[in-house]
């Protein structure tokens, strides 16, 4: 099968997947999109009909949603080691999806300050946010990752669910949290993925001011 083909944008959820393909070791090619331009072409369309990214292409196989890729490129590449054996996936499922879904909608109502009440509570699914931080201090509270005693693809993306909003001040990390974000953070896969999008979004933002 041929290479990896990444589609995103450096300030877009692209940056977990990014991390996801450092992790992984596997040489890949970035395409960069712009907003409203070519993240809305007829090409990417075709690809994505969401028109958003991150988005890979793998072979014949393309995968969008950045839960979906990482558990996708764990499965697709196991020499890597990011995905328990198939018997052993209940934590890595578990908190991969929890992510993916409940975080998700509570991190966005939070950031848009949007607190459901009375039947539009129960109706949103995750509670409350206080309910969804509770949950990640329990995720990561008694293993050393996620999923348990080794780092995997369910790491990267509920890693940065959480790594995610610490760092824009939406939360503040009990020291728990505190401790697995510094487990990620120290990560040489993580610091690589950091510095190539960092140095993405300086060129590009050279480039807007002339």
């Amino acid at each position: 099968m041929s290479g990896i083909i990444f589609y995103t944008n450096p300030q877009s959820r692209g940056q977990t997947v990014r991390w996801m393909l450092e992790e992984l070791g596997e040489p890949y090619e970035t395409v960069l999109l712009d907003y409203g331009t070519t993240m809305k072409s007829a090409g990417y369309l075709a690809i994505n009909p969401m028109g958003k990214v991150p988005a890979i292409r793998h072979g014949r196989h393309i995968v969008t949603e950045s839960a979906a890729i990482c558990a996708y490129l764990a499965d697709a590449f196991p020499q890597a080691g990011l995905a328990p054996a198939p018997s052993d996936r209940a934590a890595y499922y578990r908190w991969l999806f929890f992510a993916a879904g409940p975080v998700e909608s509570a991190m966005l109502d939070h950031f848009r300050k949007i607190v459901p009440e009375g039947e539009q509570k129960l109706m949103a699914g995750y509670g409350s946010w206080e309910d969804v931080l509770n949950a990640l201090e329990i995720a990561v509270a008694d293993t050393e990752w996620i999923a348990g005693d080794r780092f995997s693809a369910a790491d990267v993306y509920a890693g940065s669910a959480i790594d995610w909003p610490a760092k824009f001040g939406m939360i503040q990390p009990t020291p728990k949290m505190a401790a697995y974000l510094e487990r990620l953070r120290a990560r040489p896969a993580y610091g690589r993925a950091k510095a190539i999008d960092a140095e993405l979004i300086a060129a590009a933002k050279a480039a807007a001011d002339g």
